[in-house]
């Protein structure tokens, strides 16, 4: 974040398709300290067009930072790192994977898609509380991201 946008909330996109994980999502990013927006959608393809401001999401913010799980719908976190990191508007984008899978193939593969980080999803309440709070900490309060 630039010295220009002092002040200003962070824009977080969630691509996540279980209700249940956006509440814990919404209710540990409440509890942070950061001013933040968060966007959510339900799918791959869905996420692309708020990435590209295409349809519904015309009027969408560039994202600070994606949350993307990889097992969505339609088109999987991996294809949405692909197709992200290929474009040269979003590539500088930091992209969290959080995701329920902690198959090693799946943390390689993202790596090598240019995941910024890769965190398993802890299956209790304060462990979720306890993940999300770290990524507010490290990559919204101490990283220099890109400017939008």
């Amino acid at each position: 974040m630039s010295d220009g946008d002092a002040g200003r909330p962070v824009e977080i996109l969630l691509a996540e398709d279980n209700p249940g994980d956006v509440r814990l999502t919404e209710k540990a990013l409440e509890k942070g300290s950061v001013l933040n927006n968060l966007h959510v959608v339900n799918d791959g393809v869905e996420a692309m067009a708020f990435l590209r401001q295409e349809g519904d999401h015309g009027s969408a913010p560039r994202p600070d930072l994606l949350l993307l799980d990889l097992n969505m719908p339609r088109m999987d976190g991996q294809e949405v790192l692909a197709e992200m990191k290929a474009d040269e508007e979003l590539r500088r984008i930091p992209v969290v994977v959080l995701t329920s899978s902690a198959a090693e193939e799946d943390i390689v593969d993202s790596y090598d898609l240019h995941a910024n980080a890769y965190l398993t999803k802890p299956v209790d309440f304060d462990g979720f509380v306890d993940i999300v709070g770290s990524i507010e900490e490290f990559w919204l309060s101490v990283v220099k991201r890109p400017p939008r």
